[in-house]
């Protein structure tokens, strides 16, 4: 397991630095906004302390359970694809560690965090608290089976993959005109990161970003089983 010891701050902003350069901008990144959240945004302040020398490797990072802390050029896609802008409502579903929700902050949208762990959901709370100017609610619930009350959103976030778009249908109809849904859908060893927009009196734009392998969120429904 990783050392738990102090790391020197230096080392940190060299290591944020390189993220963004090396792993965030050869992956298509080239919002300038988002870059700049990811190299402002202190990741190792939302990575549990165990593994805070690897806050900025290009890896997941365990979490509780079977969660994990999806890879931060995955982060980097995610935030590029739904293009938060200030004053827009945000919803996550998956707050794991809180960082997530902090770069949608960061990039001006008001944001809402479900979370299924207890645990989970008060240390996000305590992470996020440290780094915002309070724009962020974590709320302890599913997400991902009911209506979630403040919608409609203009952003939708899963932080965390489903095994298949049984949720998308309920997910689509919390959007707002013009909203931006991120959602990573499928079985390993592939699956697809997706973004779906809601068009104004067209239905929804679905477009597949990139393929990926993430793990699932404890609440998703499990898929189909096949039969004989």
């Amino acid at each position: 397991m990783p050392e738990t010891s102090r790391i020197d701050p230096d080392r940190l902003d060299a290591a944020r630095f390189n993220m963004v350069q090396q792993q965030v901008r050869p992956w298509g990144v080239t919002d300038d906004r988002v870059l700049a959240t990811l190299a402002e945004i202190p990741r190792e302040s939302f990575v549990p302390d165990a593994y805070r020398s690897l806050a900025y490797a290009d890896i997941e990072i365990p979490l509780r359970g079977d969660r994990a802390m999806l890879a931060p050029k995955i982060i980097a896609r995610m935030l590029q694809a739904v293009d938060v802008q200030p004053g827009e409502k945000a919803l996550e579903i998956g707050a794991g560690n809180g960082y997530l929700a902090a770069c949608m902050a960061q990039l001006g949208a008001r944001v809402i965090c479900m979370e299924v762990d207890p645990d989970l959901a008060q240390d996000a709370r305590a992470r996020i608290d440290r780094v915002t100017d309070g724009s962020v609610e974590v709320r302890i619930g599913d997400g991902l089976s009911e209506p979630v009350d403040g919608g409609p959103f203009d952003i939708i976030a899963v932080s965390g993959s489903v095994p298949s778009e049984a949720p998308l249908a309920a997910l689509q109809d919390q959007l707002t005109p013009d909203g931006r849904l991120f959602i990573i859908v499928g079985q390993p060893p592939v699956m697809e990161a997706m973004l779906i927009a809601r068009a104004h009196g067209r239905g929804f734009r679905r477009e597949i970003l990139f393929e990926t392998c993430s793990a699932a969120l404890s609440q998703a429904p499990a898929p189909d089983a096949f039969v004989f």
